[in-house]
């Protein structure tokens, strides 16, 4: 009987150190990735007046001390990307859609040229997005109708065109600002706009 708890014990002792080391490279992988999306955007900047990426995005320190980088206290993943009014040019990477713990992206008075990256609108976690005061290009993105936590969109003053989308608010429940003076939309702003109810 004595053999059999013993055992036990071990089984159990070697369950709980596989599941923590498992945890572990999982937090691990999770960051890593956050840091290769956060990479890549450093990669597609072309223009850093103040070298403020070149001088903070470094991985010989931790993602969670970078410039404009906020981490979540629990989960130790980005949550907040916020480089706004740093005079950035450059292009939005697709690597961004990565941050899968994201709720606010701040890119916004830059020159960041291009479009919008589709990856973006499968953050499922977003709830913020400002890429305002860029020149950025392409139609209003109706991948959006993805993100139902998005609350802030804003893309005011860059080179969208196109229609506006009239059932926006049949897919973003949560939306309390809409931002998209500036641009180059044609056709008529949608009456159903109004069952925005929180907007």
């Amino acid at each position: 009987m004595a053999k059999y708890n013993s055992l036990i014990v071990i089984i159990t002792a070697f369950l709980v150190q596989s599941l923590i080391f498992s945890l572990v490279m999982a937090a691990a992988t999770n960051i890593t990735t956050d840091q290769h999306a956060i990479l890549a955007l450093k990669d597609h900047i072309t223009y850093d007046p103040a070298n403020l990426l070149a001088k903070n995005w470094s991985t010989s320190s931790s993602i969670c001390t970078w410039i404009g980088v906020t981490c979540g206290v629990h989960h130790h993943r980005v949550t907040v990307l916020n480089i706004s009014n740093f005079g950035l040019a450059g292009t939005i990477p697709p690597q961004l859609g990565n941050l899968s713990s994201l709720r606010v992206l701040d890119l916004s008075v830059n020159q960041l040229s291009g479009t919008i990256p589709s990856s973006i609108f499968q953050i499922s976690s977003l709830e913020g997005l400002n890429l305002s005061h860029n020149q950025l290009s392409d139609s209003f993105p109706s991948i959006i109708f993805n993100l139902p936590s998005l609350q802030v969109i804003e893309f005011g003053s860059n080179s969208l065109s196109g229609g506006f989308p009239s059932d926006i608010c049949n897919y973003l429940p949560n939306l309390k600002m809409l931002h998209l003076s500036g641009n180059m939309f044609d056709g008529q702003i949608p009456s159903t706009i109004s069952k925005c109810q929180q907007l």
